[in-house]
């Protein structure tokens, strides 16, 4: 049993402390306030004059799918011989040794959604993991949690190199089309084989991975930059009647009137990098201002390793700065990600119930000079200073 008490306590739910305490037992918060009873046994972390918020949460990056310091031999996000490996799987490419799995305990971000890059049109699915432990197996919080699928300059650049389809965003379109319509038939079948096992169809692997979008049990991951690729990515959703998230839609804030009327979930970012291709040359702090000011469902990512992800309170910090509400930015990296991720039962707000992911800074986590004093993953402290 934990006590955090004395803490300037951000609960992201409906009212934070000044002067807060939470108690935590079994890996999970059992009890938030200003007065909460102190059990004999209970180890004791003083937060006085401290922040005390909800492990942040990174929506959208490759954690664990390139390692650091390696090169080829640790890149294992982008199977560049196939458009269409709807049946990888990130968690079996992962790495959790990795050292950046250190530096983001370090940085306070415990949860990840990480997953395949976006050089095929359909990547592979993504994974919803706590960032502490040996076995990735012991780590999962959602597995699969969505499903990768890519737009614009890099699945064309990838697959023009090979002189292959898609050298196009029509082809690029087109394939994914393709798959679905055949994900739906092959769920017809399977259908109509539980009266008559006879019109079962052969295993199809990657069909049985794309069963789960077309059953709506996860979304796809739109990896999307520009506007007319968004607007794709919306269109063949709603055509196929499936969930969606729009990663990255740099250029959000040129309709981000539209994207409130589709209500889809934007992943937003990465922020804090340089315009290295064409389709970035809008990217701009304000898209995730005009999105919260339009009412889009939002939260802010790294794309780790494009940006080293504990910096993610950094990137939330600069969006701040651009007008975005204090306290949205920080719902950005917390309650946000984890509503979108709907995984918000477990974590994203200290809420007595939810997993005892907390940190605990010396500063505002928006200051680059604020240190992480604490982190506690599972009720589990896994970083002191």
């Amino acid at each position: 049993m934990i006590l955090i008490k004395n803490g300037t306590v951000l609960t992201m739910a409906d009212k934070n402390y000044e002067r807060g305490s939470v108690l935590v037992d079994k890996g999970k918060i059992i009890a938030v306030g200003e007065e909460v009873e102190v059990p004999a046994d209970a180890m004791v972390i003083d937060a006085e004059g401290k922040i005390v918020m909800p492990g942040m949460i990174d929506a959208h990056c490759h954690l664990g799918m390139w390692e650091d310091s390696i090169g080829f031999e640790g890149a294992d996000g982008n199977e560049m011989t196939d458009p269409v490996t709807p049946h990888l799987r990130a968690i079996d490419g992962i790495n959790p040794m990795d050292r950046t799995f250190e530096e983001a305990r370090e940085g306070g971000i415990t949860t990840v959604c990480t997953g395949p890059g976006s050089a095929n049109v359909i990547g592979g699915t993504f994974t919803i993991i706590k960032t502490y432990g040996k076995r990735i197996d012991d780590m999962i919080v959602r597995d699969p949690a969505a499903m990768k699928v890519a737009f614009g300059e890099n699945p064309k650049r990838v697959y023009n190199e090979r002189k292959q389809m898609p050298t196009t965003r029509m082809a690029t379109a087109a394939i994914l089309r393709e798959q679905l319509m055949k994900a739906k038939a092959y769920k017809e079948k399977l259908d109509k084989a539980k009266e008559d096992p006879d019109k079962k169809p052969d295993f199809d692997m990657k069909m049985e991975a794309l069963l789960k979008v077309i059953n709506r049990e996860i979304p796809l991951k739109a990896h999307a930059h520009r506007a007319d690729d968004v607007f794709t990515a919306i269109r063949i959703a709603n055509e196929f009647d499936v969930d969606i998230t729009l990663d990255h839609c740099t250029e959000g804030h040129l309709i981000a009137d539209e994207l409130a009327k589709e209500g889809k979930p934007v992943i937003s970012g990465p922020h804090f990098t340089e315009r290295s291709k064409p389709e970035l040359k809008n990217k701009t702090y304000e898209s995730p201002v005009a999105l919260w000011n339009a009412g889009v469902k939002f939260c802010i990512m790294t794309d780790h390793p494009v940006i080293p992800i504990q910096h993610l309170p950094i990137c939330a910090g600069l969006v701040a700065k651009e007008g975005l509400d204090e306290m949205e930015a920080l719902k950005a990296i917390t309650l946000y990600p984890a509503e979108i991720l709907k995984i918000d039962d477990r974590v994203g707000s200290i809420e007595v119930g939810k997993d005892a992911d907390i940190v605990i800074f010396d500063g505002h986590p928006f200051n680059a000079t604020s240190k992480t004093e604490v982190v506690l993953i599972n009720g589990q402290v896994v970083y002191r200073r």
